[in-house]
């Protein structure tokens, strides 16, 4: 077996190994042990060769000992970063395919693996899906690639071998003489073409070269050279026949062909110089591999989903469109689009709905699009828009307007109807940004300020917007310094037994003592914890703390009172929150029967079978559980059967809808009854007047928080208050 037999071997076997479920090696990089498990337990069942790491170096000694076709690679490692591990892959030619899964929020890390060559880049928490579905795709189009590899391999070790085997070739094997016409060929000529060799004896070639390929044979068949560089090679379309076999017209039917052309010299009688005798050729079908050429390169620029452009062929487009603009003077636009409650649609009907969504949604967008406009699919529910040549900032208003409008038709997936809407931000060149990372990062700001007020809406980029958005990275770094300077407290809002007029439990409300704000509620600042992963963090300080408290006013000999929490939904899925629980009452020597828990209604349908195991285990326990806002979220009375729900909080929005107390307010009526029914406690939050205190009273609700009774108050102040109480 010659050296091209042997590669050819290797590069098959590559492409086998390769293949989605057949045995192709993985290499997982996480410094997280909980992650690096999770993540191998997703991925061991699919018959992947699966080998772990946890820091840089162990990921550095796996690739230096074996080939790897992917590797899933965490940025943030403690001895070196993902970066510089991708570095060292190109540094020393380390192939396979890497996918970048990191929680930085920053765009600069995502850039950063992208121009070092990485796949993808999922951003934790991602779904189960999202990252089975990525790596499929790396590992189909590593496939694909090899197997490109594979077909060119095969066909360079096949002209070599075969070139004068002419009777067995698999190729068409041809000689013209030197007025250009066939003088020979072989059988092989019929089964690729539709022609027999009897019919094409004696025609000049270019009856079978497609018409806009006749210029570049005629180059290359009329080489006249005898010397070493007489050799020709050229890729040309040959017709195919179709229909009866003495049919002597062409379809448009074209197979590409690869041309391998030598000249045959001739000694000449009298003289020493040879003269031109005709051509030998080897035709090749390589139609297939042009194909598959074809395929990697679309798949390399669109998106599979969707069959849209991706971000790469996008960012290319836009740099064409500034260039031009600039060229003329003109304005473009640049749009980016986030659809609203996308995430809800996925969460109820499942990733495969909300796929068609997707691509319902990327038909009716590309439909409001004039000629010339770039739609593409930035990732997940987003898309970007280049708008070019506009004739001033009402022609982007207007396809914004569009897009609004069509989407708010509904969408029919297999039965169910479905309604969504969109956010859309735009910057227009050059006075929102004159390169492509200020205008996609400007448009991205217009769009988050649509969010921000209420989403279903389109804004224009200015400044002042930018302010906004560097006050709220100011605030996340603020926020992250918070925990580590001890500048979190936790206030108390006393809840009133009315009959009594003793307090009987307390709700815990977080406070931020910021160095230059001030004072800071939950509501300013908790919205941006939950976007930049630090619900976890404080809400684990937030138990603690709450622990702690109630260990203080205990060891102050304080009567018995029940101190609820608010508890996150990222905090419930996480596996230990009952642990936690179980240690800080242990930690601080708490009864768990003056510990109750809030959930909101939206954590009842997110994974309500999860959610009832983990509540059930606080019963167990011994804490109480509470639906906080009722009637405001997904409210089902099932819930209220299936999970272990004590107490139910009248939101406050039904509290001030009750101006006059010999009013009717059915809804508030409804709440009341079903905690009858049910045995459950009733607590009404935001009672502020006197009068909707006895309408609540009269109407069977004795136990109410608000300002009419208490602020929320310190602690210090909370004990003073209780103490005077008792006394």
């Amino acid at each position: 077996m010659n050296a091209n037999s042997a590669a050819a071997i290797h590069i098959a076997a590559d492409a086998a190994a390769c293949a989605p479920g057949q045995g192709a090696r993985i290499l997982l990089v996480d410094d997280e042990p909980r992650l690096l498990a999770s993540l191998y337990e997703l991925l061991r069942g699919r018959d992947y060769q699966l080998v772990t790491a946890t820091c840089g170096s162990e990921a550095l000694e796996e690739l230096a000992k074996l080939r790897f076709d992917l590797i899933l690679l965490d940025l943030r490692l403690p001895d070196m970063s993902g970066h510089e591990i991708m570095d060292y892959m190109n540094d020393r030619g380390i192939e396979g395919d890497v996918i970048v899964m990191s929680g930085e929020v920053g765009i600069d890390a995502a850039i950063g693996a992208l121009k070092r060559g990485a796949y993808d880049y999922l951003r934790k928490p991602y779904s189960r899906e999202e990252l089975l579905k990525t790596v499929d795709n790396a590992l189909q189009k590593r496939r694909l690639a090899l197997d490109n590899a594979r077909i060119a391999a095969q066909l360079e070790n096949s002209e070599k071998m075969y070139r004068y085997l002419v009777d067995s070739s698999p190729d068409i094997i041809y000689t013209l003489n030197h007025e250009g016409r066939i003088t020979f060929v072989n059988d092989r000529v019929q089964q690729l073409l539709g022609f027999s060799r009897e019919e094409l004896i004696g025609r000049h070639y270019a009856t079978l070269v497609h018409d806009e390929d006749q210029e570049r044979a005629r180059y290359a068949m009329s080489e006249r050279r005898l010397d070493e560089r007489v050799s020709r090679h050229v890729e040309l379309r040959l017709k195919c026949r179709t229909g009866n076999g003495g049919d002597r017209t062409f379809s448009n039917t074209l197979t590409m062909i690869g041309m391998h052309a030598i000249g045959m010299p001739a000694p000449e009688q009298g003289s020493r110089r040879q003269a031109f005798f005709g051509t030998y050729g080897v035709a090749r079908d390589i139609t297939d591999r042009k194909r598959a050429e074809e395929v990697i390169s679309y798949q390399a620029y669109h998106d599979i989903l969707t069959d849209l452009p991706n971000r790469m062929l996008f960012k290319d487009r836009l740099g064409l469109a500034v260039i031009q603009a600039k060229r003329k003077q003109a304005e473009l636009a640049v749009m980016f689009i986030d659809l609203d409650r996308f995430k809800l649609v996925n969460d109820t009907l499942g990733h495969v709905k909300g796929d068609e969504l997707l691509q319902q949604v990327a038909l009716r967008l590309k439909d409001c699009l004039r000629r010339g406009d770039t739609l593409a699919r930035q990732g997940g529910d987003e898309f970007t828009i280049v708008l070019p040549e506009l004739r001033d900032r009402q022609d982007a208003k207007a396809i914004a307007d569009k897009f609004l409008e069509s989407l708010h038709q509904p969408f029919d997936l297999d039965g169910h109807e479905v309604h969504i809407s969109a956010s859309i931000g735009i910057a227009i060149y050059p006075g929102d940004g004159e390169t492509i990372d200020e205008l996609l990062r400007h448009a991205d700001i217009a769009m988050y300020q649509v969010k921000a007020l209420g989403k279903n809406g389109h804004s224009f980029y200015h400044n002042s917007m930018l302010d906004a958005s560097h006050q709220k990275i100011a605030l996340e770094q603020s926020l992250r310094k918070a925990l580590e300077l001890n500048e979190l407290e936790m206030y108390y809002q006393p809840q009133v037994d009315v009959a009594t007029g003793r307090i009987v439990g307390a709700e815990g409300l977080m406070r931020w003592n910021h160095p230059q704000r001030g004072l800071l509620s939950a509501g300013e600042f908790l919205p941006f914890a939950e976007e930049n992963g630090l619900m976890l963090p404080i809400s684990d300080w937030m138990l603690d703390a709450l622990c702690r408290d109630l260990a203080r006013w205990n060891a102050a000999g304080g009567e018995h009172v029940r101190l609820s929490l608010n508890l996150s939904p990222q905090y419930l899925d996480r596996g230990d929150f009952f642990e936690k629980m179980r240690g800080a009452l242990g930690r601080y020597g708490i009864a768990p029967a003056q510990i109750e828990v809030e959930i909101t209604e939206n954590i009842c349908i997110r994974n309500p079978q999860y959610a009832i195991e983990q509540l059930n285990k606080l019963c167990l326990l011994g804490v109480s559980v509470a639906i906080d806002d009722f009637g405001t979220g997904y409210s089902s009375l099932s819930y209220l059967h299936r999970f272990p729900i004590h107490t139910i909080k009248i939101d406050q929005s039904f509290v001030k809808e009750i101006h006059d107390e010999n009013g009717h307010f059915p809804v508030i009526l409804a709440i009341i009854s079903i905690a009858r029914g049910l045995g459950l406690h009733l607590i009404a939050e935001g009672v502020e007047t006197q009068a909707q205190a006895r309408y609540l009273q009269a109407s069977g609700c004795s136990t109410m928080q608000g300002y009419l009774y208490h602020r929320p108050i310190s602690l210090e102040n909370f004990i003073a208050v209780l103490q005077a109480q008792r006394a």
